[in-house]
């Protein structure tokens, strides 16, 4: 059976009105008061405060249809034609839509749509390429590589040998020198470019000349810039990479859940590393939700979304910047923001729980050279998804940077949080 729907990009009609609040369904308020209050108390916290954390956004009202669909629960466990179970034609279907959309937005040779998550990824990947302690080249965790690339408490950090490379002092940037010295010096078997912290665009190709010279696989990180790429406003790593890393989540507005672009000839090795290597069935509501935000930032409207993050998020550090909170590498390239507090005595943590308490969510983020313990940190991370997905521009984030500067100078907590409360309210019912 063949269905090829037309999904449209999200419009003023698919929000409520601005300030609207979300109630449960009747079905889950007779079922279980307790869970549906505590749903509803969580709506109330996002309408009252500004979502300014780089990992999370807003998705679209077709993709929340799609999650809560009728494929919420059915189990196909396998690749569409190859099911462990029956039933599953239109799953396959839906799962196929997904695959045809990634490759086609991101000019893919092979998708895999399945992994539930940007890490389950990773580990997909290292997989597909790697065997235990062989050597890994990844971005440091303290200059803003994943956990995943090799952090002790995660399974990369137990499994492989983890050499990191991080950014220089003077200017934050990627040093490609360093990143060459390290790959001749210790010969690894795969290289990862890109890491969650840093704002700039990542020089994909020369990378991929350093992995040549050392005969090392090339694994792209682009779980926070996958939305980026798909508008087309950040370089794309697919023609470079063995493996490209994406999050559907994040800037893409989909459901939250990993995304997997390989060449042709490792196709069969990915789709194996997923399942059954690493995870059993495929969550099929997940698959068809990234299916609808897959077609949706194909359209105007994403594109337009994408870039109002950035220059909002070029506002955001300028603004910040006018405060005494240092932007690191001088601005961003990209939604995410990560910047310097210590100038004002404070440290990362501090700034975190202070701008929580006026409703500004944020977080904590460890820098580059950082003296401060890693649980404390100097440093915050922004990103401008979730405000751009509301309709906030450049303006609007150019108000939060001067709003957090404040507060973090000792400005008055009461009149702070009474702005943020506005500014949440008049933007809190858009999609």
């Amino acid at each position: 059976m063949s269905v090829t729907p037309t999904v449209h990009g999200p419009t003023e009609t698919d929000a409520p009105a601005a300030g609207a609040r979300w109630e449960p369904a009747e079905a889950l308020r007779r079922a279980d008061p307790l869970l549906a209050d505590l749903l509803a108390a969580e709506a109330e916290r996002r309408a009252e405060s500004l979502q300014l954390l780089a990992g999370e956004n807003i998705t679209s009202p077709a993709v929340l249809a799609a999650l809560g669909g009728p494929l919420i629960d059915k189990y196909a466990e396998g690749y569409p034609g190859r099911r462990h179970h029956t039933g599953c034609a239109l799953a396959d279907t839906a799962e196929l839509l997904a695959v045809d959309r990634a490759r086609q937005l991101f000019a893919a040779p092979h998708a895999n749509v399945q992994p539930r998550s940007a890490t389950s990824a990773m580990l997909a990947a290292y997989a597909a390429l790697l065997r235990p302690g062989d050597t890994v080249l990844a971005m440091s965790l303290e200059h803003g590589g994943h956990l995943s690339c090799g952090s002790r408490a995660n399974f990369s950090g137990r499994w492989f040998d983890f050499v990191g490379y991080g950014v220089r002092e003077d200017n934050g940037l990627i040093d490609p020198e360093q990143v060459r010295e390290l790959a001749h010096r210790h010969r690894p078997k795969a290289i990862i470019a890109g890491g969650i912290s840093y704002p700039r665009h990542v020089d994909w190709a020369a990378f991929r000349a350093v992995a040549d010279e050392v005969d090392a696989y090339l694994i792209a990180s682009a779980a926070q810039t996958t939305g980026l790429v798909a508008a087309g406003l950040a370089p794309s790593p697919v023609p470079y990479a063995d493996v490209t890393v994406a999050a559907t989540h994040k800037l893409l507005r989909g459901p939250r859940g990993g995304l997997l672009l390989s060449t042709v000839e490792l196709a069969d090795r990915v789709d194996r590393a997923v399942f059954p290597f690493t995870q059993g069935g495929a969550a099929m509501n997940e698959v068809a939700g990234k299916a609808v935000a897959l077609a949706e930032a194909a359209g105007e409207d994403f594109a337009a979304y994408a870039r109002r993050a950035v220059d909002g998020a070029r506002a955001l550090a300028g603004a910040l910047a006018e405060q005494g909170v240092r932007p690191m590498t001088g601005g961003t390239d990209t939604h995410l923001v990560t910047a310097d507090v210590s100038p004002l005595g404070l440290s990362g943590v501090d700034a975190e729980r202070r701008c929580a308490a006026a409703g500004l969510m944020l977080g904590k983020c460890a820098l580059p050279f950082d003296p401060a313990p890693a649980a404390e940190a100097s440093g915050i991370r922004l990103g401008t998804g979730a405000a751009a997905a509301q309709g906030m521009g450049p303006a609007e984030l150019a108000e939060v940077g001067t709003l957090i500067g404040e507060l973090l100078r000792g400005g008055p907590q009461a009149r702070i949080s009474a702005r943020v409360r506005e500014l949440a309210r008049a933007f809190s019912g858009r999609r």
